[in-house]
């Protein structure tokens, strides 16, 4: 062999171990970090262990789930931004960080659109406007009736300022043209207690936590906030059914890594998720907790948390809602 043809084997065989299967092939050689970023034994927090587990089997790796809860899930984002574009820092990403922070903090640590790398969707699951059954509206029609005949004298609870369940409350009343008074709690748990105990009379609940609360009676779901109705609610009509267009009120996530991760560790993340959608203990779990799958790509998965990022800065700027 010459001095030409070693040159040109050297340089093919350099691009062949340079190529994005040869990178995924030596990934992952260490535990994975998969921060989520909100407390313990949450929907979030349960599902990504779940999906964590799945994923687990088929990159042959270890994955550490890292809760890191605060500032509206900012805390979280910083950390995995700023983290090593090595595939070994991967987070949860819901609307928090995706479509609602850009509009409801004047300064953010990073931009959601520019310095992360988007991996894919997990699930959404929607949102449900329900009512203490003792309240005296039966229905939707009633429930709206009952709004705009008492504005500013109605109030709903919420987990907190800026929450999906908040915003979602401020879309209906932009789309309705109501008043109602927002009454925040310190998470989804006390918010959901006095609307079941009467103390407030209604809110909009996420199907991860209220579904089983639902079903038992506890509250009365007047409307659905997804296109379709729920497999496990299909007597509940939808907002849209019910005439309320682009009203569309749910909760997503996916997977988020920081900007710069190599594509080949990207496609290798994305294929090994769309494997967990298949795995019993997935789909049980989202069953569960009444939640619709999201597979597709990560340009899919960016281009929902865009589209969703408008919409709601839309409604956040119209509803004055600032968190600092």
């Amino acid at each position: 062999m010459d001095r030409r043809q070693f040159l040109a084997a050297a340089a093919a065989s350099s691009a062949a171990a340079a190529s994005p299967f040869a990178m995924a092939q030596d990934w992952p050689a260490n535990p994975v970090r998969w921060v989520v970023p909100y407390p313990p034994g949450g929907g979030t927090d349960v599902l990504a262990r779940t999906v964590a587990e799945s994923m687990r089997k088929t990159l042959n790796q270890t994955i550490v789930v890292d809760n890191r809860p605060g500032a509206s899930t900012n805390i979280g984002g910083q950390l995995v931004a700023s983290a090593k574009p090595d595939g070994y820092t991967i987070m949860s990403a819901d609307n928090a960080i995706l479509a609602f922070n850009e509009h409801l903090f004047s300064k953010l640590p990073f931009s959601p659109d520019k310095d992360f790398t988007y991996v894919g969707g997990i699930s959404r699951f929607p949102m449900a406007l329900v009512v203490n059954p003792a309240f005296e509206a039966k229905d939707f029609k009633e429930f709206l009736a009952y709004a705009k005949a008492n504005p500013g004298k109605l109030n709903y609870a919420s987990p907190g300022n800026g929450s999906p369940h908040h915003l979602a409350m401020e879309l209906f009343k932009n789309r309705t043209g109501t008043s109602l008074t927002h009454i925040p709690y310190k998470g989804a748990a006390p918010a959901l207690a006095d609307v079941m105990g009467g103390q407030v009379p209604c809110m909009f609940l996420d199907l991860a936590s209220g579904l089983p609360v639902i079903q038992s009676g506890k509250v009365r779901a007047l409307a659905i906030g997804t296109a379709k109705r729920v497999p496990n609610l299909p007597n509940v009509p939808t907002l849209a059914e019910l005439g309320l267009k682009d009203s569309e009120v749910y909760a997503f996530q996916g997977i988020l890594g920081p900007k710069g991760l190599p594509p080949a560790i990207v496609q290798r993340l994305n294929a090994d998720l769309q494997k967990a959608f298949k795995d019993p203990d997935v789909v049980k779990r989202m069953a569960d907790f009444g939640m619709e799958a999201l597979p597709g790509t990560p340009e899919q998965f960016h281009q929902l948390a865009r589209t969703e990022a408008k919409r709601w800065g839309e409604v956040i700027k119209t509803a004055g809602v600032k968190l600092d």
